[in-house]
């Protein structure tokens, strides 16, 4: 018996292969520039976002009298400072599930919220910049092809931009919290910084 022939492809069928191939290479090729530019430009929009917000937050701080920190307009709520000092902290806690970075040793006490040497405007000023600047520091170091892994704290299992993401809206949330105690006092609150382009 003799062998088969072989049989090669024609130059025809051979040439749309070939462009078929060069094909899907350029639409992978597309794909993934448009991945990374995605995720280059949503990390410049959340420092934005991040720094834009610390400045908020300063000016609340900034606008609330030094004898006043110890404020509540209700029994039952945290003072002013302690408003303050939880932002800070949870700012802190839901950044490092999110990205991993070390939590700073001098606001990582569970007692924070009661020490009265942590309650005055500089010490609070200073926990608040430094739970920004942590923030900040945390999304500048971040690799943003890491955004969809899932990680879990306590009971809650949630992507890492997505805790991110919570970050934001926790500090948003209590700072926004406190301008009934600025109103109280007869004040006004800052103005809102939602479009402003000055970051430093």
């Amino acid at each position: 018996t003799s062998a088969s022939p072989v049989r090669c492809a024609s130059p025809k069928k051979d040439f749309l292969m070939k462009k078929t191939f060069s094909f899907l290479l350029l639409i992978l090729a597309t794909t993934l520039t448009s991945q990374a530019q995605f995720a280059d430009s949503l990390k410049v929009q959340l420092l934005k976002d991040w720094k834009r917000s610390k400045l908020y937050t300063l000016d609340y701080l900034k606008t609330m009298p030094s004898d006043k920190f110890s404020f509540r307009p209700q029994d039952s709520i945290r003072t002013f400072a302690q408003q303050m000092i939880h932002l800070s902290q949870a700012t802190i806690s839901l950044m490092e599930a999110a990205t991993a970075m070390k939590i700073p040793s001098v606001i990582n006490r569970q007692d924070l919220e009661s020490t009265n040497s942590a309650l005055t405007k500089d010490s609070v000023t200073y926990f608040v910049t430094l739970s920004y600047d942590y923030a900040i520091q945390a999304i500048e170091r971040f690799e943003m092809a890491n955004s969809y892994q899932y990680v879990k704290r306590g009971k809650f299992n949630e992507t890492r931009i997505a805790w991110i993401l919570k970050a934001f809206e926790h500090q948003a949330h209590h700072r926004g919290q406190t301008t009934i105690y600025i109103r109280v006092l007869g004040l006004k609150p800052p103005n809102e910084r939602l479009f402003d382009n000055m970051y430093d």
